[in-house]
């Protein structure tokens, strides 16, 4: 086993349908999603800033570098597993983080899925329009 593998922590987020698998490792900050850069992968600084949310709140942006493969969903949905991924791979470094990650909510998984499609009706909730005659 080399020096590098036995640094490297191995996570999964998920959020919806999307999934996120996070290696982290002690490194520069270098970022990589899905063998892109990071900053090509979200093109706006808000997805960007949310994905750093939780390296932000342990002051360890430029301590760990990431290697993200992600799949499914969207790109909202790909950024909070990433996040959910990052918060756990994080603890697993350092478990004096978790106090301060869980009061910011980066810990819980977020339930909300899409509802199914119901038989007889067009979508979820909605119905078809209702003649009395």
């Amino acid at each position: 086993m080399s020096e590098a593998t036995t640094n490297t922590i191995c996570a999964t987020g998920r959020r919806k349908t999307a999934v996120a698998r996070v290696r982290l490792q002690p490194g520069t900050g270098e970022i990589t999603i899905n063998g892109r850069a990071f900053e090509d992968y979200f093109g706006t600084v808000t997805l960007q800033n949310a994905v750093l949310a939780p390296l932000q709140l342990t002051e360890s942006l430029k301590k760990y570098d990431l290697a993200v493969n992600t799949h499914g969903g969207g790109l909202s949905g790909q950024v909070g597993a990433i996040q959910l991924g990052i918060a756990r791979a994080l603890i697993q470094f350092d478990a004096e983080l978790r106090p301060a990650l869980k009061a910011a909510g980066f810990l819980r998984r977020d339930p909300r899925m899409k509802e199914r499609k119901k038989a007889g009706q067009p979508g979820a909730r909605k119905k078809f329009q209702f003649s009395k005659r």
